[in-house]
């Protein structure tokens, strides 16, 4: 059976962060474990409070992790703080996993700023070079490639580019936050773009997106797909998801992880 590991925050009304990772997991048939970076208390009306776990305590679980079940594949999402990142970036250099997809939590969906100005240093200069494939949206593409927002192909393209400076791994732009009609998400890999090209889903129950796709990657990653049909699959399950979702909660409700089973 292959495995899979998340590190990233919990997520308590079970629609992002850890909770959905767990589930995408699932569904894949993949063996899910987790390192636990940060306790949210949140729901669908938005996050009420944060609770972040020394960074010691976070390397004891990732040890734990690797010294028994090591994972085919690692996928990282919020991780709160400088020291955090510089944590989880020293033991996966550590323990080198074939697998690394990072989805890089730094901006809200209303574009509010998550991390501050030391951790998204950190994040840039630890993480995004230890990566496999990142998978920023469109506001955490203008953080890192300190560019203007892209509102167009033309405008991904060339933040995309900017990003290979950064990082050896592969880059998929996101374009959910576009102003048109489509979900258009680039990927830049070893120096070829591809299109995965969706029309958007007429709902607002989109909580937990992000973690889910990254998720979904890994998985298929683990299970021996390249990136670009890995991309492909994911992008195909978390569409499935969207337009089965469970309308659940008074605000921006959660997928249907296992609308496949």
């Amino acid at each position: 059976m292959k495995t899979a590991l998340t590190i990233a925050g919990s997520d308590s009304s079970g629609g992002a962060g850890i909770q959905a990772d767990l589930k995408t997991m699932c569904a894949h048939k993949i063996y899910g474990m987790s390192v636990i970076t940060a306790l949210t208390a949140q729901n669908t009306l938005g996050v009420q409070g944060i609770h972040t776990p020394p960074a010691a305590f976070i390397r004891t679980q990732i040890d734990s992790v690797f010294n028994d079940i090591r994972p085919d594949a690692v996928k990282i999402g919020m991780l709160s703080n400088a020291d955090v990142i510089n944590t989880v970036a020293e033991a996966l250099s550590f323990y080198k996993p074939a697998v690394i997809v990072l989805d890089p939590v730094m901006v809200s969906t209303s574009h509010h700023r998550l991390l501050e100005q030391e951790a998204e240093e950190a994040l840039i200069a630890k993480l995004l070079p230890l990566a496999t494939i990142i998978t920023p949206n469109l506001p955490e593409t203008v953080v890192l490639a300190k560019l203007p927002t892209p509102t167009n192909r033309d405008e991904m393209l060339a933040a995309a580019k900017k990003l290979t400076s950064l990082t050896n791994a592969a880059i998929l732009v996101k374009g959910g936050h576009l102003e048109d009609d489509c979900s258009d998400d680039l990927l830049l890999y070893e120096g070829e773009q591809r299109w995965y090209e969706t029309k958007r889903i007429n709902t607002s129950n989109t909580h937990g997106t992000g973690c889910t796709l990254s998720s979904a990657i890994a998985c298929n990653m683990a299970l021996g797909y390249e990136i670009p049909v890995a991309v492909k699959k994911g992008k195909d399950y978390i569409t499935g998801a969207l337009q089965n979702d469970p309308k659940l909660g008074h605000g921006n409700g959660p997928l249907n992880h296992i609308y496949n089973f």
